[in-house]
């Protein structure tokens, strides 16, 4: 096949601004790929797992292209952080956000006109207006990246109204080609962002789910606070990040946290803007600090050495969780994402999606999405296999999840589940699991003695079962379809058609043997390859240099240089900035302003004196 000069010439310039501006001498996995489809003309639809370099996706194109690329994201600390991280690039980046003074985003909009800019980072909402859209148009547009797109799908794990408007874009641009980047999209989700940004128009990269170092775990929620402590601590001086379900309960962890000597920080909506980002920043500077959250936090969020991401509650779907696990493992090391799971999270799920303001169909996909998440917690499988399965992929057993490692039991539970359908039948089809069990366990409590429960043929049939056990069985019978939960009353539970199909013996049941906090074992992976012999103190020295830099910038420590770059800087030790310009990630324009001062560091180590 004859290749034209043009594309020869391309080719030449995308590399020549990887290595020069962003010092990398290759591509990642689906990077080219997505460059040469921007570079020609086509939009693109790229779905690329966390940690996987999305930016450069659209940010090689731009500097080759020339002119303009709009980008629109949805976060101000996003912007700015990219922003930063493209000028110490020596980029010519701008945005223009709620969060700058007047005097700032008119300046920033000045050098825009002039063409001095070569990246705009504006949100949809300010993109969208009348006034900027006219403006825009009067400028040379090369390229527009629309940045977590999954916001844009009514159907994602984090719609945004404000991102629907972005679907007038191909119109007001028709010559410009748009690139839609997300992590976090399964197939519904993809279908849905290419019929709305591109009208069904759209190349599709759709790159590997899977995130091998981070292992996989699911535990029975059974004292929330002991083990998230007995968690944290077994990762101490690491950096993690605890997910809670409300702002309450966030404020609850970190100060349990912090008074168990483990050095804590919240994070929610309804702090003021000051102290999330003070947290934020001491985050994303420091090591060893445990951020404890809502949802709040996490999007854009790109901190290398998170070793952890702790759920003490059920996220909202398979998509929101694999997005949060997501900022684990970044710098390619070993990571865990643990999650606490019990039925109480299923029925406040279930009446976030009921109590939403949103149509019937919406609320359907919702509650089968949650159905999808309750059975990968509930599985016996490999999770690995099911989370990459529901985004379309296949997979082996890992070897890398709690399953895998723990070999989890399995028991014919049809017996079991009679005994179960009986208690609930003879109630009425209207109370919670915990009131079931403690007719099963013949307990009499005042709830049971009440009712003259205590005088069913069913109360004390489940003696051969302990507490937790008949909560296990009642939860995956929830999770199987045996069961339903009223998630509009008390959590009340009734028996599925498909649970007449087992008592009938139609169909058949298997369960989970819980273990008691068995991902508490440690199982992990070992670090990743290659840095089993590094010289830790000398990264340590490098990262402590990196810190004292990003502090006098103001600007988190990865926009630096990312650990990965220090880890091959510790690995090489260069004693010359031929040798520095080597390293992977460093530019041509870090290797002026940093060059030197990671040499000195490098060399007072080496001769042992400190830094």
């Amino acid at each position: 096949m004859q290749v034209s000069a043009a594309s020869v010439r391309a080719e030449d310039s995308k590399r020549r601004v990887l290595k020069d501006v962003f010092g990398f001498d290759d591509f990642r996995p689906g990077q080219d790929a997505v460059t040469e489809a921007l570079l020609a003309g086509r939009h693109v639809l790229a779905v690329m797992p966390t940690g996987a370099g999305k930016s450069l996706c659209y940010q090689v194109p731009a500097l080759v292209l020339g002119g303009l690329t709009i980008v629109v994201s949805p976060l101000v600390a996003l912007m700015q952080d990219q922003v930063a991280a493209l000028r110490l690039a020596g980029v010519a980046a701008d945005t223009i956000n709620s969060s700058l003074d007047r005097d700032a985003n008119v300046a920033a909009w000045r050098r825009v006109a002039a063409g001095q800019t070569r990246l705009l980072y504006l949100a949809p909402e300010r993109l969208m207006t009348t006034r900027m859209l006219e403006a825009l148009a009067r400028l040379d547009i090369r390229l527009i990246a629309v940045d977590e797109a999954h916001c844009i799908s009514q159907w994602g794990p984090a719609f945004r109204r404000e991102y629907e408007e972005l679907s007038r874009l191909r119109g007001i641009f028709p010559d410009v080609p748009i690139i839609a980047l997300t992590a976090t999209a399964d197939e519904t989700t993809r279908t849905d962002i290419a019929a709305q940004l591109f009208a069904g128009c759209v190349e599709t990269l759709v790159l590997g789910f899977d995130r091998p170092n981070i292992k996989l775990g699911i535990e029975a929620k059974q004292d929330g606070k002991r083990q998230l402590l007995s968690f944290v601590q077994r990762h101490a001086g690491r950096s993690g990040i605890v997910y809670c379900l409300s702002r309450k309960k966030t404020e609850e962890m970190a100060g349990f946290l912090d008074r168990n000597g483990v050095r804590a920080l919240a994070y929610h909506a309804g702090m003021s803007k000051d102290a999330r980002e003070a947290n934020q920043n001491a985050f994303m500077t420091l090591s060893g600090v445990v951020m404890v959250a809502t949802i709040a936090f996490g999007m854009g969020i790109d901190k290398p050495d998170v070793a952890y991401v702790f759920h003490t509650d059920l996220p909202g779907s398979l998509e929101a969780y694999y997005q949060e696990i997501g900022r684990a493992g970044r710098d390619g090391r070993a990571a865990e994402a643990h999650m606490l799971f019990g039925l109480g999270d299923i029925r406040m799920r279930r009446l976030f999606i009921d109590d939403e303001d949103a149509p019937a169909e919406h609320k359907r996909r919702a509650h089968g999405r949650l159905d999808t998440l309750i059975g990968y917690c509930e599985t016996a499988q490999c999770r690995r296999q099911i989370l990459l399965g529901y985004f379309g992929e296949t997979a082996m057993p890992c070897g890398n999840c709690d399953n895998c490692l723990d070999q989890t039991p399995q028991a014919d539970g049809e017996a079991e589940a009679r005994i179960v359908f009986a208690a609930i039948a003879q109630t009425g089809e209207r109370f919670g699991a915990a009131h079931i069990v403690d007719v099963l366990l013949g307990h009499e409590t005042e709830k049971v003695l009440a009712r003259n429960h205590h005088r069913l043929a069913s109360f004390g049939t489940g003696v051969a079962h302990k507490k937790d056990v008949w909560l296990s069985l009642v939860r995956q019978l929830v999770a199987g379809g045996f069961l339903t939960l009223d998630s509009g009353g008390h959590g009340g539970l009734a028996i599925a058609e498909k649970g007449r199909e087992l008592a009938r013996g139609d169909v058949s049941f298997r369960y989970r043997v819980e273990v008691r906090s068995r991902a508490s074992r440690g199982k992990t992976r070992p670090a990743a390859a290659g840095t089993e012999d590094l010289d830790t103190a000398l990264l340590a020295t490098l990262k402590a240099v990196r810190l004292r830099l990003a502090r006098e910038r103001q600007v988190p420590a990865f926009v630096i240089f990312s650990d990965r770059t220090l880890i091959d800087m510790a690995e090489r030790c260069p004693r010359d900035l031929d040798a520095f310009a080597a390293v992977n990630g460093v530019g041509a324009a870090k290797l002026r302003e940093f060059g030197q001062i990671f040499l000195g560091a490098i060399a007072a180590h080496q001769s042992g004196v400190s830094v």
